[in-house]
């Protein structure tokens, strides 16, 4: 059992979708990925969690959620699983974010990202998943 995280920029083209689904069938069917931690905050999660839950059709042994990073609201409603690490109950909304994503990179040996620029939270956290030595994957090189 492996896990797999994402981090991308919030916004990024459709056209990435294929390279996706390329990189995430390939996880699945070769390195024993079968839970996939995600965000919601921008096109980049729209996109894989799309291809999430397309690929639990072809695999129904893979499982997905989405990491909250507080807890939500009666307005917001979800259509997928969703996760609150109980860790981030008492953290202030600020950094909320950047703890969620510290906590889905901790869980996570894979990390498939999309990276085109040095700066913003995306790119930090692409950063520190080389740095802890995760399997990193930059759609944008692909």
């Amino acid at each position: 059992m492996s896990i797999c995280t994402f981090f991308g920029h919030r916004e990024c083209p459709e056209s990435i979708k294929p390279k996706l689904v390329s990189v995430l069938k390939d996880l699945i069917e070769n390195h024993g990925v079968n839970i996939f931690y995600l965000g919601h905050q921008g096109t980049f999660d729209s996109i894989a969690l799309s291809v999430l839950k397309d690929l639990t059709r072809e695999y129904p042994h893979v499982k997905y959620a989405v990491v909250l990073e507080k807890l939500p609201t009666r307005k917001e409603i979800f259509s997928c699983d969703t996760l609150f690490p109980e860790e981030l109950e008492n953290v202030h909304p600020r950094f909320a974010v950047s703890r969620r994503n510290l906590w889905m990179l901790s869980q996570a040996e894979y990390v498939v990202t999309y990276i085109t620029h040095s700066w913003g939270g995306a790119a930090q956290f692409a950063e520190k998943a080389e740095k802890q030595h995760k399997i990193a994957i930059n759609l944008a090189h692909i």
